[in-house]
């Protein structure tokens, strides 16, 4: 219950889906949460939980692309509870699927703002504070498409492949203050930008839910939690030997 008692974790996207279960997972073992997010509803309803549950936790109402709202954000996160020690860069968009020429600047350019530029944001204001807190863990969430390809959503896994070398480059940049950096790389989880990416993709999302499965070889689609727990892993000191790596939670999908 202990895993990152102490610690300060700032988790984007954290009003759904693996967002929130990080949250809770971060905050049943310690931590305190503060909430990004533009669902402001859910966002404010997860904290409240949170708090009722004895963790500390707030939302802030934040779109991770506008520089000057992240900055904020996080200068305010740390007053609030004295110091930064995780970030968990979650936020995301699914985008356009369609095919590369189809695509236009505008729906290129809006998947890297959230994906990629959201990234970079959050980590070049947390850095500030992860140095004067003498170290820590930043968490990038990436996907089994920055890894592997598929013929479906380029900005998506561009944007994908982009934040794994982001994690790289800044785990080097940064080991020399004691601040790790490391990319997760899921596979499909059941989540709601997954259910409306079948929706919005397959007449029958059901089948394709079942397909999409399959492709896994433990036969079914993740859980949120089940990357959450490997956030907390790389949050806390138990993973104090670790930068610049992938954690791969994807039910064996890129190891075909």
């Amino acid at each position: 219950m202990d895993r990152v008692k102490g610690k300060t974790c700032v988790i984007t996207g954290a009003a759904l889906g693996i967002g929130k279960a990080c949250a809770e997972r971060l905050a049943d073992e310690g931590a305190a949460v503060a909430l990004f997010d533009l669902h402001d509803a859910e966002g404010e309803a997860l904290a409240a939980a949170l708090r009722a549950r004895g963790a500390r936790a707030s939302y802030w109402h934040v779109d991770v692309a506008d520089e000057a709202a992240v900055k904020a954000a996080i200068d305010e996160a740390v007053a609030a509870f004295g110091g930064l020690h995780a970030l968990v860069n979650n936020a995301g968009i699914a985008g356009v699927n369609k095919p590369t020429h189809e695509i236009t600047e505008a729906e290129w350019d809006r998947v890297q703002a959230v994906n990629v530029k959201g990234v970079f944001f959050c980590t070049k204001h947390a850095i500030p504070h992860l140095r004067r807190a003498g170290g820590g863990s930043i968490i990038h969430l990436s996907s089994i498409y920055g890894l592997v390809g598929a013929a479906d959503s380029p900005p998506y896994h561009a944007s994908k492949g982009a934040v794994r070398l982001m994690a790289k480059t800044d785990a080097m940049i940064y080991a020399p203050d004691r601040i790790r950096v490391n990319s997760i790389h899921p596979g499909f989880i059941w989540t709601p930008m997954v259910e409306g990416h079948l929706k919005a993709s397959f007449a029958d999302p059901a089948a394709a839910r079942e397909a999409v499965a399959a492709l896994h070889p433990l036969g079914h689609l993740g859980a949120p939690d089940d990357i959450a727990w490997g956030v907390v892993y790389l949050a806390s000191d138990e993973s104090k030997f670790i930068t610049g790596s992938e954690l791969v939670i994807d039910g064996g999908y890129t190891a075909h």
